[in-house]
């Protein structure tokens, strides 16, 4: 047992409200210089719909992540040989379009427009080439819209579902969609780390942080194709690649990424977990449909005394130990398993989970009174049976969060459901005895689970989202460099401006 900690996530989709804070909070802190004007290391997709990059979940055109060849994983973008022939061409990149061409306005032509009868224009120029521009596409390009069939239809995950079921999702009446926030996952198996030819792209040994050296990277940008998320970016201005850092600087001082901490909905979670190092590449070589579950038994038990052993052998802390113990996403993902991985079958063990949201019932007004209508043949309540009736198949989010496993993903719904319909039973009391008895059963939980379950969805505090580790990062370098000069404050920005050919 290699037991490690790994600071991760859980993001709840159902209070995600598509509010884009997070996204502008990252951009200000991180991304306002030229060069990564269309970089959002933290983006809010509508789904169903492409995405940003478009396509980026089209791995068969972008080769990201693993694959299983002969019983072994490999780089589903190259192996060493044929990297080596595309190092200084890689065919496998979104282009500028996959994206959108960063722009401005000529503002001077209306500061400085002569009077006249005519109303000044400013028209959009392009930050790169400085020449006018047609907008044809930009950030959230398709935001609220994922759901109509102008965008919905080439989403990759729409594959699996039947021509009736695409066709009833797109009727106007059931149009249908949510958010899905989306940062750099930092897994436990990278693509990226694995694709870089020069090593610039490392996992931070106590904490898990997946970052990209600048003085490194060499702008071969195989890092951009081998993650299947698409969450590094290429820096045109500098000649290097940038990616999500998860705000270190800010969790050294003990505050959550930038991100979390402007959550509008609240959505975000902030924990570390203690896992099983040894257990990575079986992990992610499990059959598809049984991936999640596999991820899930690399998370080891924070109380367990051999996995506390092992971890301080490791030279985690007992102040780390105790922050892992708290952990929010410890108990959504290992003991509730209510939060799933987003494509787990790209084999990165990803380390941002997600609480899927509850799917819109279809139903009708009657009456003045939104009606779901009677009894099902099995005599199940309306609020039980919901997930039958639901606008968003069951396989379009089994395509997102369990590789296609349906069954994995209807027991998460259950427990859900089970929650809502307990919760409504002791505020609205409208449901029977039973009825919660019944959910309870099907949902494989408990009273006491779902009131915890509650408690952390709807009216967590700060403290309880956001268990941020001592990460005691001045014992990792105080062997090479005084910590009381270089641990002196948390900044921003670089030590070393980054420029071509270094």
């Amino acid at each position: 047992m290699n037991i490690r900690a790994q600071v991760s996530m859980v993001f709840h989709l159902d209070k995600c409200i598509g509010c884009h804070t997070c996204s502008i909070a990252c951009k200000n802190i991180w991304t306002d210089r030229k060069g990564a004007e269309y970089m959002w290391w933290n983006n809010v997709e509508t789904k169903p719909g492409t995405g940003y990059p478009t396509q980026w979940e089209d791995q068969e055109t972008y080769k990201g992540g693993w694959e299983k060849h002969n019983g072994d994983l490999k780089l589903k973008l190259q192996g060493r040989t044929q990297g080596l022939g595309n190092i200084f061409f890689n065919p496998n990149l979104p282009t500028m379009d996959d994206y959108y061409e960063p722009w401005t306005y000529q503002f001077e032509e209306l500061f400085n427009a002569p009077e006249g009868d005519d109303q000044p224009t400013a028209r959009p120029i392009s930050l790169i080439t400085g020449k006018p521009i047609d907008i044809q596409a930009g950030p959230n390009w398709d935001d609220d819209l994922g759901g109509s069939p102008v965008y919905a239809k080439n989403d990759v995950n729409l594959d699996a579902l039947s021509e009736d079921e695409r066709a009833q999702m797109q009727e106007l009446e059931h149009l249908v969609f949510f958010y899905l926030p989306r940062i750099c996952n930092h897994c436990l198996n990278p693509g990226c780390v694995a694709a870089c030819p020069a090593g610039a792209i490392y996992k931070r040994g106590e904490d898990g942080i997946v970052l990209l050296s600048q003085d490194k990277c060499r702008a071969w940008r195989m890092c951009i194709s081998g993650c299947p998320y698409k969450k590094t970016y290429f820096n045109w201005s500098t000649g290097k690649s940038e990616k999500c850092i998860l705000c270190y600087p800010r969790l050294e001082s003990g505050q959550p990424p930038a991100c979390f901490h402007s959550c509008v909905g609240r959505i975000r979670y902030l924990g570390v977990i203690l896992y099983d190092a040894d257990r990575i590449v079986e992990v992610a070589s499990a059959v598809a449909p049984a991936l999640v579950e596999a991820q899930r038994t690399i998370i080891e038990d924070p109380f367990n005394p051999d996995v506390i052993a092992s971890a301080r052998a490791n030279g985690v802390t007992d102040q780390l130990i105790d922050a892992a113990q708290k952990s929010p996403v410890y108990k959504f993902v290992k003991q509730w398993k209510i939060a799933l991985p987003l494509h787990p079958e790209y084999r990165t063990v990803p380390m941002l989970f997600y609480v899927p949201p509850m799917l819109p019932v279809l139903a009708k007004m009657k009456d003045g009174q939104y009606d779901i209508g009677a009894l099902d043949r099995e005599g199940l309540h309306p609020l039980i049976s919901s997930l039958d009736r639901a606008r968003l198949p069951i396989k379009y989010m089994a395509s997102l969060f369990s590789a296609g496993n349906t069954n994995l993903v209807n027991m998460v719904y259950h427990k859900l459901i089970a929650v809502r319909i307990y919760m409504r039973s002791k505020r609205v009391n409208d449901v029977p005895e039973d009825e919660v008895r019944q959910a309870l059963a099907l949902g494989g939980t408990t009273a006491e689970e779902v009131e915890a379950i509650y408690h952390l969805t709807a009216m967590p505090t700060f403290e309880e989202r956001f268990v941020v580790p001592p990460l005691a990062r001045e014992q990792a370098i105080e062997a090479t460099a005084d910590p009381f000069t270089r641990k002196r404050e948390g900044g921003f920005g670089f030590r070393k401006a980054p420029v071509r050919g270094s």
